[in-house]
């Protein structure tokens, strides 16, 4: 996978072989990009079920201040450093390793939020199984609601298959629906006031890995 646009544009990524990770291909990581460029610089982004960090390698390229990967798999985790040490940027990048569903999103170190812009693109079968009231990946979306996580006009970008079906806190407000080949990429609004305030008893406040 490379690079489409800015600083560090056309070059590679390492990616993860097989179906661990999900890639997006070009085309479509364009046709988002052209749509949400506007609110790169300067931001700081959180990309959670990162891979191998496709998405928030491009938003840094494209001018984001910082940004924090959320990544479980061990390999994927690995390559994703590697990735950061190729681009020499580890001054503005946080790799944790880290299960997305449990996770604060807190990243420690000072100045990683609020989150202007968050990827979230978990693995496609969590969508439709796991996306819904009561389950821990509904309530880590909804835990991105806060204030103290997330800006007011905060930008949310869910990739799923084309017409999944799951269920999104109700703060998390779909203004536009990108299709491209068989996936849909959502992209979402906060709504401050629909902004749930009742603590979670899922989340974790795990170290910070690099």
């Amino acid at each position: 996978m490379r690079i489409i646009a800015g600083q560090f544009r056309r070059r590679t990524l390492l990616t993860n072989p097989g179906f661990t990770t999900r890639p997006i291909i070009d085309r479509a990581k364009v046709m988002l990009f052209d749509h949400i460029r506007h609110r790169l610089p300067g931001t700081n982004v959180l990309d959670i079920y990162s891979g191998t960090g496709t998405l928030g390698f491009e938003a840094l390229s494209r001018g984001a201040s910082r940004v924090v990967f959320c990544e479980q798999d061990h390999r994927a985790h690995e390559l994703l450093v590697k990735n950061v040490e190729a681009l020499k940027v580890a001054d503005r990048v946080l790799c944790w390793r880290v299960d997305c569903t449990r996770c604060s999103f807190k990243a420690q170190g000072g100045g990683w939020y609020p989150y202007g812009v968050i990827f979230f693109d978990p693995p496609y079968e969590m969508i439709e199984k796991s996306l819904h009231p009561g389950t821990l990946l509904y309530r880590s979306v909804d835990r991105l609601t806060r204030p103290e996580l997330t800006a007011d006009d905060a930008l949310l970008v869910v990739r799923t298959p084309t017409e999944a079906k799951f269920i999104m806190p109700l703060a998390w407000e779909t203004t536009q629906v990108l299709t491209i080949a068989s996936m849909d990429i959502h992209l979402m609004r906060k709504r401050l006031d629909l902004i749930s305030t009742s603590p979670s008893d899922a989340e974790t406040d795990e170290p910070s890995a690099g």
